[in-house]
């Protein structure tokens, strides 16, 4: 199987390829570029691998929560690729994918929701992937809630705005990466998962998208 990731939610671009068991990644820090990066960083990794589109089994991209704009280009990107191929597409989700990429075994996935929120999700690695112990919600940073159990790290961005929450391990740099995506994408392709492209869709959490100007004037 080959099939190819995008990962667009936080500040960096990021894209993967799944090659018949092999891994290959590129990531850059896009700001506000990641239409403008994501399709040539793409050719240049599919480039590099010897692998055309048509080649392509399915597509996974990195559904959310994050940034607004960032989730519809990861979910455009992949819907472009599948539709005229009539490929499968898989959405990961980006705090799965940020506990995926720190390598820790229980975690906070925590990132700036901005508007003085936080998306978060509590997740447990098992044997067949990540469990959420609590499931992805947009609350204030003081309502995180940590479960029992004084193994949890912290990860992602929110910890770098907020502090450690409470915690005692927080490592705020850790963003999700479309290799992370890939990784837990692929035993859901393999074993024939996905849905149509026309049924994808990003993860949104929140559907406000600024303060009003009374709740600014109230902060």
């Amino acid at each position: 199987m080959r099939f190819v990731a995008f990962e667009t939610s936080s500040e960096w671009c990021s894209v993967a390829l799944y090659d018949r068991g092999e891994f290959r990644a590129l990531e850059q820090r896009a700001a506000n570029r990641h239409s403008e990066l994501a399709l040539p960083m793409l050719e240049r990794l599919l480039g590099d691998a010897g692998v055309t589109p048509a080649d392509l089994d399915a597509v996974a991209y990195g559904a959310g929560p994050g940034s607004f704009t960032g989730l519809r280009i990861a979910c455009g990107l992949a819907q472009g690729l599948a539709v005229a191929r009539g490929l499968p597409v898989y959405g990961v989700s980006s705090l799965a994918a940020l506990a995926q990429e720190s390598g820790a075994k229980r975690v906070i996935a925590c990132v700036d929701a901005r508007m003085r929120e936080v998306y978060y999700a509590a997740l447990e690695r098992m044997a067949g992937g990540w469990r959420e112990v609590i499931g992805v919600r947009c609350v204030a940073p003081q309502a995180v809630e940590v479960p029992a159990g004084d193994d949890w790290i912290g990860c992602g961005s929110g910890f770098a705005v907020y502090g450690n929450l409470g915690l005692k391990i927080v490592l705020p740099m850790v963003h999700a990466t479309a290799l992370a995506v890939a990784e837990l994408a692929a035993p859901v392709l393999a074993a024939g998962g996905g849905v149509d492209a026309a049924l994808a869709a990003p993860l949104y959490v929140r559907d406000k998208v600024a303060l009003t100007r009374e709740e600014l004037e109230r902060s």
